[in-house]
């Protein structure tokens, strides 16, 4: 029995051995097969989670933009109204002076210049801090999650509190600038309007865009041109302020200070910055629009465009309305205004490109 199955054996030796190798060849091939799809199974969770946390991260750097926006509308508030103060022409006009008519000149042109000038600088305020701190979450983004080894980190506390210091520039030298170049402005298009003549809605809107061309297309004989100039200064004179004695913290700064700068040059950045004017100065001229209501006696409804544009009112009796808008501009309780340009899709898609950026390692190597 066994000499039998042994000659088998030996007569199909070659087949045993193929069977062998190929059932063995399976074996290890399915082995193979198996680890490899664990590993991709593994490397796509790992992935997943990675870009789940990423998600979470920009999430909550996007709270905080807002809720630092809402935290400096004061700041930016009193700002304005310390340069461009008609409370103290107001006050002035109780008195019964007798350079009445002088005085409420100068109120029409402050008052419309710090409206304007609060829906410019607001809405700077919002795409500048959403750049600048999507630049520095997608920094801290790599710092908890790439550089683990012991590494310098992309942007240390130092770093952060000078290169956030920077919006300084817009509360300060870039508002005195955008305040004179507004101001211009409004004088050149107001400045002949009598304080007698009537005004529709759409009067004042075609005033506003009026505005609005001298101050955008710089023929405000301003000597800088770039609304981005407003928000940051230009690059040499950043330069030349720390040009010795630099730190490898002011190395870092700077550079992103350069990034940030080529951020608010980009094509996309300025039809981000143009969309928020737009919404911002359609909020302003709602807001306007609730004080142009027709008698409470006309039958036709009050909100209906034709109706508005049919009601008018004197120059003078306008001032003090548009003078107290910088209250519901620049305001830190979430006003229409605020949350309007907040809530724009193309400032948070912007925004999401920022914080991709630069939360990729990749980015770091170029």
């Amino acid at each position: 029995m066994l000499s039998s199955t042994w000659n088998f054996i030996k007569r199909h030796k070659r087949k045993f051995i193929f069977t062998g190798v190929f059932v063995g060849g399976v074996y290890l091939l399915g082995k193979y097969a198996q680890r490899k799809i664990q590993e991709m199974q593994e490397r796509e969770a790992a992935e997943y989670i990675a870009q789940a946390r990423r998600q979470f991260h920009f999430e909550s750097n996007q709270r905080t933009c807002n809720m630092t926006v809402l935290s400096m509308l004061p700041t930016l508030r009193e700002a304005i109204i310390h340069h461009l103060n008609s409370e103290s022409l107001t006050a002035l006009l109780k008195t019964k002076p007798a350079n009445k008519l002088e005085i409420w000149e100068d109120l029409k042109i402050i008052s419309f210049t710090r409206s304007i000038v609060a829906v410019y600088s607001t809405c700077m305020l919002v795409v500048l801090l959403r750049v600048q701190l999507n630049i520095i979450g997608g920094y801290l983004y790599l710092d908890n999650s790439v550089t683990k080894n012991g590494t310098t980190p992309f942007a240390p506390p130092d770093v952060q509190q000078q290169y956030l210091s920077s919006i300084q520039h817009l509360l300060g030298e870039g508002l005195i600038e955008l305040i004179t170049v507004v101001k211009k402005a409004v004088q050149e298009v107001l400045g002949t309007v009598s304080l007698k003549q009537s005004l529709s809605l759409q009067d004042l809107e075609q005033q506003l865009t009026q505005i609005r061309q001298l101050v955008e297309e710089g023929c405000a004989s301003s000597k800088h041109k770039s609304l981005s100039w407003y928000m940051m200064p230009d690059e040499e004179n950043t330069l030349a302020s720390q040009a010795c004695g630099l730190t490898e913290n002011d190395v870092t700064t700077i550079k992103l200070l350069n990034e940030t700068r080529d951020m608010l040059e980009s094509p996309d950045f300025n039809t981000v910055l143009r969309t928020c004017l737009s919404r911002g100065f359609i909020r302003f001229l709602d807001n306007m629009a609730e004080f142009f209501r027709p008698p409470q006696g006309d039958s036709t409804p009050s909100s209906t465009p034709d109706r508005l544009s049919h009601v008018s009112l004197p120059l003078a009796k306008i001032i003090p309305i548009i003078n107290g808008q910088i209250h519901s501009i620049c305001s830190e309780i979430p006003s229409h205004f605020v949350q309007d340009l907040l809530l724009i899709d193309q400032v948070k898609e912007f925004a999401a490109n920022v914080y991709e950026t630069f939360s990729t390692p990749q980015e770091l190597q170029k």
